[in-house]
């Protein structure tokens, strides 16, 4: 007989199977943050799934539908999924509200609605919907005081999206989808059909190449505009997201460091190093 899991057990099983770099960072955190950003990223880790087992779009977009149903019942008082009912007690504390969780959900429908993204603002918009928001609800649950802390969550959040994007080009090729913006694609004279072949060597040409270098030179300026918008007085609270940062910042010069290699496989680092990169983090406070 299988054993019945409660929400919160529900939630850390979640979140320790996406073996994502922000797993990491939830290590050092308080019990009761640890427990908010854990069930918040399981919702978003539920709500991704959708569109990334996606075998039919109708009935993906049911169950993005069904999600948001959901969220509106449990910010009502009747969570019924197990990841709403570990979220709904720790949300007032931690000023998650239900818009939060509704621009999550925009985001994955536009991963069902469109493949491609004809210039840099329509990916930034959508980047904004899964990472920027996503950002903004960390940086709370972290502990934010200052205001400017949100603007530097989102800037954080498009920064490791775009460094999610570089990393996933051959992945999101073998899905049909390219999330490099149309008109950049031709600013370097690289075909779509070129991408999705992912095949050497023309794959790998010196287009290719200075279209990633001009999409990772991109990335880093965010990274470094992010952590220049960082208030001192939020430093201490925010490192969670400053390990996070230099998580996603050592695996894009990984990348580089390739020759943007990323046609053909998914570049990564090691759980042991990524806990190591976190407790750097954690002792030298940026």
């Amino acid at each position: 007989m299988t054993a019945v899991l409660s929400p919160q057990q529900y939630v850390q099983d979640k979140a320790a199977a996406s073996g994502s770099s922000f797993y990491y960072a939830f290590r050092f955190l308080p019990p009761p943050r640890r427990a908010a950003i854990t069930a918040f990223y399981a919702f978003c880790r539920e709500v991704d799934d959708v569109v990334d087992e996606m075998r039919d779009p109708g009935v993906a977009m049911h169950k993005l539908q069904w999600w948001r149903g959901e969220v509106t019942s449990a910010f009502q008082g009747r969570p019924t999924h197990p990841v709403m009912q570990a979220l709904m007690p720790l949300a007032p504390a931690h000023d998650i509200r239900a818009d939060h969780l509704q621009a999550v959900i925009d985001g994955c429908e536009i991963d069902l609605q469109q493949n491609r993204f004809l210039d840099f603002a329509g990916l930034q918009h959508y980047c904004h919907l899964v990472a920027g928001v996503v950002g903004e609800v960390a940086a709370g649950i972290f502990g934010r005081t200052q205001v400017q802390t949100v603007q530097y969550a989102h800037r954080l959040g498009l920064a490791m999206q775009l460094t999610n994007i570089i990393r996933d080009v051959g992945d999101d090729a073998r899905r049909g989808r390219i999330y490099l913006p149309v008109d950049e694609l031709q600013r370097f004279d690289v075909k779509a059909q070129e991408i999705l072949a992912r095949q050497a060597p023309w794959g790998y040409s010196e287009r290719f190449t200075a279209l990633m270098r001009f999409q990772a030179e991109r990335a880093h300026r965010l990274y470094d505009e992010a952590l220049a918008l960082l208030p001192e007085a939020d430093r201490r609270a925010q490192k969670p997201g400053l390990m996070m940062a230099n998580i996603y910042r050592t695996l894009l010069r990984e990348i580089e460091g390739q020759g943007f290699q990323v046609l053909h496989q998914r570049t990564s680092l090691t759980p042991l190093r990524k806990l190591w990169i976190a407790t750097r983090t954690h002792w030298r406070g940026r």
